[in-house]
């Protein structure tokens, strides 16, 4: 296996590890923004028709803005590898020598003497040039780029999963219980995605988790104090 083409294990689990991104990022979103709609109705009112019409509203509008939002953002980041890969294709065609130089020079720069860059850097372009150079010079792989349905996809379901948490909870539960239950389930629900989004970032979770923790309590206990000013 060359340098220049990545195993195809790697590529598969770079593409799962960018879905993942996006599913914790909107189930947690999803977790959020739907908890702060039912528990701002439930301090308003005790209708729960009133409530789930208000709470599937917010997760339907709340799902679909962080699919499209996940899909022009990974469209970007897709159209900037695309713009990437032309300009090293350009130059390939342009001036393979100075292209040859060039990734000799990388694999100088890792450590191989002068020679051995070179031969390596010539038996790589010799088999696919440009696949050679973008992983050598841009990490990329032009057979795996970034692809945007897949993040919105994962997105979409992923916020609806974690909006139908608190949604379930504050129509089922009895009325008097609904507000404490619903905020119980939900910080225990993003416990688990603060610490999940702090192990994929290789970050410390206990100081992850606490900020996901205290801007989701801050989000709830906002909500259900207008829900109380606006109280019917």
């Amino acid at each position: 296996m060359s340098a220049a083409a990545p195993e195809s294990g790697q590529q598969d689990l770079g593409g799962w590890l960018n879905q993942l991104r996006a599913g914790v990022l909107g189930a947690n979103d999803g977790i959020v923004s739907t908890a702060g709609i039912v528990i701002g109705m439930a301090a308003a009112t005790k209708s729960v028709p009133v409530i789930l019409a208000s709470g599937l509203a917010g997760l339907a509008a709340g799902a679909l803005s962080m699919a499209s939002g996940e899909y022009v953002s990974v469209s970007t980041q897709r159209d900037t590898e695309r713009a990437l890969l032309d300009a090293e294709r350009e130059q390939l065609t342009r001036d393979p020598e100075a292209a040859l130089a060039e990734l000799t020079q990388e694999y100088v720069d890792k450590g191989l003497s002068e020679d051995l860059a070179r031969q390596v850097a010539i038996e790589l372009s010799a088999g696919d040039a440009l696949a050679a150079h973008a992983d050598a010079e841009l990490h990329l792989d032009p057979e795996a780029l970034t692809n945007p349905w897949h993040a919105a996809v994962a997105s979409i379901v992923s916020f609806a999963i974690g909006g139908m948490l608190p949604l379930l909870a504050i129509v089922l539960v009895l009325v008097t219980a609904r507000i404490p239950v619903t905020f119980g389930a939900v910080i225990i629900a993003l416990v688990l995605t603060g610490w999940i989004s702090a192990r994929m970032g290789h970050a410390p979770p206990a100081r992850a988790t606490l900020r996901t923790v205290i801007g989701g309590a801050l989000a709830m206990v906002t909500t259900y104090a207008l829900g109380l000013v606006f109280d019917v």
